[in-house]
């Protein structure tokens, strides 16, 4: 019996499973798939959680079951590539003939002094929930301040403005203006909504250091009762450690395949692959359906195509509240409350055809 081990249940390897499950499994493979929690996250409304606008329930979605497939729960500590064990802070190592790691990205503090320490984050659940706790728990006219204006910290600060509207909410961002990366029409349009419902952007910033309740911008101390850190992933401190070729970014280099270079049977899918785009989940499923491809290739003896096609990617979208959103679609910019039910429909989509 093979040993398929996909380690992270986030996106990429949830469409893994789902591509492969219930019938196109073969005979002579079995699954284990490790996380350290029993349930599939949604990691895109990790804002809202932490916000306090939907339950922790919403950003959850149960895995899949079969006979065939093994869910193991725990941190994993470490990947030996050249004995194929995966090891975990409790039992023993975990076997593998393949194996695609989907461990995901942690926050990037830019080597920042105290940014690590004196700030909360959305970057897994556990994270978004213990923020959640302390934004909820803040008394009236409080300062919170959120370093990074790209989608999750324009989202958080948005959502967070509904949740909490006696909150002084502050929006740090280094561009000169909102969402630089995307069309000027959308950048004006989500800086002139912030305008319009009280949170204060403070374009051009730069963070040189963070104490508690004290953030410096440009040197200049900035009093603040809590700090989110928006401001920049990276890849996994266990795929950071490992001993093969990475990019600039600490992304690992693939082949046209997915899998390291050196090891036909080793597979990086999302946040920590080195690919000409920009991590997202769809990005993340895109390339599983992929790596899928390529397994069942392989286990068949098949040849492999000379080529993969193209990963599409529909466009992005963000929310501005319940209410409005922004976004890109086919290079299309769009505004307003038809990008926010867009966003919405996928998401239900999404819970729909993976719960």
């Amino acid at each position: 019996m093979k040993k398929l081990v996909l380690l992270g249940g986030g996106y990429g390897n949830m469409r893994v499973l789902h591509r492969l499950l219930p019938n196109n499994l073969p005979e002579d493979v079995s699954i284990t798939l490790i996380d350290r929690v029993p349930y599939h996250c949604l990691k895109t409304e990790y804002y809202a959680l932490a916000a306090g606008t939907v339950s922790d329930q919403e950003v959850r979605v149960p895995f899949p079951e079969h006979q065939r497939l093994e869910l193991k729960y725990g941190e994993i500590t470490g990947i030996d590539l050249e004995k194929k064990l995966v090891h975990l802070d409790e039992g023993e190592p975990v076997p593998y003939d393949d194996l695609v790691i989907g461990l995901g990205c942690e926050d990037k503090y830019h080597n920042i002094p105290g940014a690590k320490e004196y700030t909360h984050s959305i970057q897994n659940i556990e994270k978004a929930r213990k923020t959640y706790q302390t934004l909820n728990n803040l008394p009236a006219n409080s300062v919170v301040s959120i370093v990074g204006g790209g989608l999750s910290g324009v989202e958080l600060a948005s959502e967070l403005r509904e949740s909490r509207e006696d909150l002084v909410i502050k929006l740090f961002d280094r561009g000169k203006i909102i969402l630089s990366a995307f069309p000027e029409r959308v950048s004006r349009y989500v800086q002139n909504w912030f305008q319009t419902n009280g949170v204060e952007v403070i374009n051009g910033a730069n963070i040189t250091k963070v104490e508690d309740r004290t953030l410096f911008n440009h040197d200049e101390p900035v009093h603040t009762d809590v700090i989110v850190w928006t401001a920049g992933i990276q890849p996994n401190r266990i795929v950071r450690e490992l001993d093969v070729e990475k990019d600039k970014q600490g992304r690992v280099v693939l082949t046209k395949y997915h899998n390291i270079p050196v090891d036909e049977h080793v597979y990086v899918v999302g946040d920590c692959a080195s690919l000409p785009y920009a991590p997202s989940a769809q990005l993340a499923e895109g390339q599983a359906d992929q790596i899928v491809h390529v397994l069942q290739k392989r286990w068949s003896g098949q040849e492999l195509p000379a080529e993969l096609p193209t990963i599409k990617l529909k466009g992005v979208l963000g929310s501005l509240g319940k209410k409005q959103g922004f976004g890109l679609m086919a290079e299309r910019a769009i505004t307003g409350r038809i990008a926010r039910i867009l966003k919405s429909g996928i998401l239900w989509m999404y819970k729909y055809h993976n719960g």
